[in-house]
């Protein structure tokens, strides 16, 4: 897989014009012109650069691998360092809003570079983008507007300082965003609550619990076609709980079923249930029942 140490050298594979910063690059087109489009194809690269995009559409639909995605009502998203990214067969379009992307060196030593690491939508798939309303969108516009000056301004000792802080307050609205849109996500919060019960319900009916073991957070999030960060923090905005939390909760509720069948053994019953080490099992059963196996099959057997 192709690596771009380099911003220029990935601008430069993009086929996007140079940046006039070794370490950033700006791309704006909120008025009359369009942003620069970038190759219409791409196996899997990765880069050691941030990109914050905003696209909206004007003519066409933009296709990501095997997903479709409609910017015409505008969609911010995410790239962090290391990501891998693959597009094919990109529709030739006409697109408004604005693409900052920077050198993870660039804000090496600030207080960014820490804060950055906090926000989630980093680590989310592009399909789960940051839908705009009118307003935020001003108000996003507002701040690039801002960077953009600095960046095409003659760069002294400050222009670096001011830019960073712009980026910081960039994301620091963004997360804002963020969290609006998830409260407005209800409903597909609760769908993929279902989606997440009903694959651990097929995967715990057709053995694979205890051929595979308990799956990993990675393997349920693949399967529900969702990053892991973003099926975390959606399941806690809606039910106060991860994904991890819901998990643990699924096993332990069949465990109860099955501890009340006598003839198997508390360390039958970890088996079953994908548990390699029985102690671990009996350990997370006490932690959320307050009481261990061997005493709710007492008590519940007593009844």
């Amino acid at each position: 897989m192709q690596h771009f140490k380099t911003l220029s050298a990935y601008l430069n594979y993009l086929e996007l014009p140079p940046p006039e910063h070794p370490m950033l690059s700006i791309f704006i087109a909120i008025a009359d012109d369009f942003l620069p489009c970038p190759k219409k194809s791409s196996p899997p690269i990765t880069n050691d650069c941030y990109t914050i995009s905003f696209k909206k559409n004007v003519q066409g639909k933009l296709n990501y691998g095997r997903t479709q995605y409609d910017f015409t009502n505008g969609a911010l998203f995410f790239i962090s360092p290391g990501q891998v990214l693959q597009w094919e067969n990109s529709l030739v379009y006409e697109q408004k809003g604005f693409s900052i992307s920077f050198h993870k060196d660039f804000i090496k030593g600030s207080e960014l570079n820490q804060q950055i690491k906090n926000y989630g939508f980093f680590s989310y798939s592009v399909n789960e983008a940051l839908h705009l309303s009118p307003k935020e969108e001003k108000q996003m516009e507002t701040i690039v507007e801002n960077i953009d000056i600095e960046y095409k301004n003659n760069q002294d000792q400050f222009s670096k300082e001011i830019i960073i802080s712009q980026l910081a307050t960039l994301l620091k609205y963004a997360n804002r965003f963020y969290e609006r849109q998830f409260l407005n996500r209800k409903e597909l919060s609760i769908d993929l609550l279902d989606k997440l019960n009903f694959h651990l319900s097929a995967y715990l009916e057709s053995g694979q619990l205890q051929e595979n073991g308990i799956p990993s957070i990675e393997q349920i999030a693949t399967e529900l076609s969702v990053s892991q960060r973003y099926l975390s923090d959606t399941l806690k905005k809606e039910t106060g709980k991860t994904t991890t939390e819901h998990l643990h909760l699924y096993l332990i509720d069949e465990a109860k079923n099955i501890l009340l069948q006598p003839n198997k053994s508390i360390s039958e019953v970890a088996y079953e249930l994908g548990f390699e080490y029985p102690p671990y099992f009996s350990r997370l059963f006490k932690k959320k029942e307050g009481i261990s196996p061997t005493a709710f099959r007492k008590k519940y057997n007593s009844n």
